[in-house]
């Protein structure tokens, strides 16, 4: 295998984000209440299969089966998940909004420490796929409709970056390679910190995008 194992847990975990990521699409599709809703994240969850495929294409190119790669996160996603049972359709889109944001904005920083071509492969399977604006479009009609979500929806975006905070660092501090990677990018443990905090500031960004600021 000619790619290094923290590449592989990196690549890993992405995959396994997509791959969560089209299964809880596919369930908000089901729920949303207007067709057309349901039409937009439908193919929102069509391309993050066409991101994990991309994932897969590459490691096998490279000897890694992706299978492999994943499995050493999934306890992580579905902690996660379990822990964080949207109750409504508009929290559901927080979640996604805040969680898939949250590890976008990460793996965004790592991306700037790789080489080509893994450089390019994680900013394209990065791209977003048009739920971040339906999101925003969605959540902030609501709260023009009922004021009283608004509340409701904020503490719910504070609980969901509190447990995705907690999950990352379980997942970097398990993964000795992955540890590495982060720690040559940033430096030294001040430098995972200062990480840390922008993903919080970048949090903050997209709750008042959502009208939850």
């Amino acid at each position: 295998m000619d790619v290094d194992q923290g590449i592989v847990d990196l690549l890993g975990v992405l995959a396994y984000g997509e791959l969560s990521a089209f299964d809880r699409m596919s369930e908000d599709a089901r729920a949303a209440p207007t067709l057309a809703g349901r039409a937009a994240l439908s193919a929102m969850a069509a391309a993050e299969m066409g991101h994990y495929a991309r994932i897969e294409r590459f490691l096998a190119e490279r000897g890694a089966r992706i299978e492999d790669a994943m499995r050493p996160f999934i306890g992580h996603f579905d902690t996660w998940h379990a822990s964080t049972a949207p109750r409504s359709w508009l929290e559901s889109l927080v979640k996604a909004y805040v969680g898939d944001g949250l590890a976008a904005d990460l793996y965004r920083e790592i991306a700037d420490w790789l080489n080509e071509p893994e450089r390019t492969l994680v900013l394209d399977v990065l791209a977003d796929t048009g739920h971040s604006a339906f999101a925003e479009r969605e959540v902030q009609a609501a709260i023009e409709h009922d004021r009283t979500v608004r509340d409701r929806l904020a503490l719910w975006g504070r609980r969901l970056l509190g447990e995705a905070l907690t999950q990352a660092q379980y997942v970097v501090a398990e993964r000795d390679q992955l540890t590495e990677l982060i720690v040559t990018g940033t430096g030294d443990l001040a430098g995972i910190a200062a990480l840390f905090r922008r993903l919080q500031q970048q949090h903050g960004k997209r709750m008042a995008a959502l009208g939850l600021g």
